[in-house]
């Protein structure tokens, strides 16, 4: 994979698509978080049901402690995991008023501070949050970045430095969420829809189906 085959790539996904972004539904750094910290092993429609029924009710770190652990995990029950979620969260809340007034903080090393915060998740609040051009490499990105030879890497760390480094700067703000998208409904994992696919002339995947 060269340059020119990366900024072809990058280039018809912007034409696809101009303004992508998360299909969690926010509206401040905080819900955004949250969401987020809840969107682990569940879908973003599940989380953005449960986060209709949060949010109106608590969607503040004070809000949440206020709520209780017994009211968040009442709130958000139907996403697996809600009770090591809701712990997390309630920590995580307690941390930002302690230590943040309250606020999401916009460095990484303090992101990945609050409990249940790793590295994917502190990128995801930097780019969309804070606009900040980082990328993360979840399971949609690391399978688009080695199946269409992208960005190869054994890791998720090593696909991370790899895109940072070859994604031209134009596209690297949006770059995340592009591919996210893309892994999500056209490089699917058992069965590419390489027919329908955008950028499959430009793509070293050897084994393209027809669909």
């Amino acid at each position: 994979m060269n340059a020119r085959k990366r900024h072809e790539i990058f280039a018809r996904l912007r034409a696809e698509n101009p303004h992508p972004t998360t299909e969690l539904v926010w509206s401040t750094p905080f819900e955004l978080l949250t969401a987020v910290l809840l969107s682990a092993q569940a879908t973003d429609v599940g989380v953005n049901k449960a986060t209709a029924r949060l949010f109106p009710v608590a969607n503040t770190p004070r809000a949440i402690i206020t709520l209780g652990i017994d009211g968040l995990k009442e709130h958000i029950r139907t996403i697996g995991l809600y009770n090591t979620k809701a712990v997390n969260l309630m920590k995580t809340c307690q941390l930002l008023v302690d230590q943040h007034d309250g606020q999401v903080p916009r460095t990484r090393k303090a992101l990945e501070a609050l409990p249940g915060v790793g590295r994917k998740t502190a990128n995801v609040i930097l780019n969309t949050a804070f606009g900040q051009p980082t990328i993360a490499v979840d399971t949609h990105i690391f399978r688009v970045s080695n199946r269409t030879g992208l960005a190869p890497g054994k890791n998720v760390v090593e696909v991370e430095q790899k895109l940072i480094r070859h994604v031209p700067r134009e596209f690297k703000q949006d770059a995340h969420h592009w591919l996210i998208l893309h892994g999500r409904y056209t490089c699917i994992a058992r069965k590419p829809r390489c027919g329908s696919c955008v950028i499959e002339d430009l793509c070293d995947y050897s084994d393209k189906t027809e669909l």
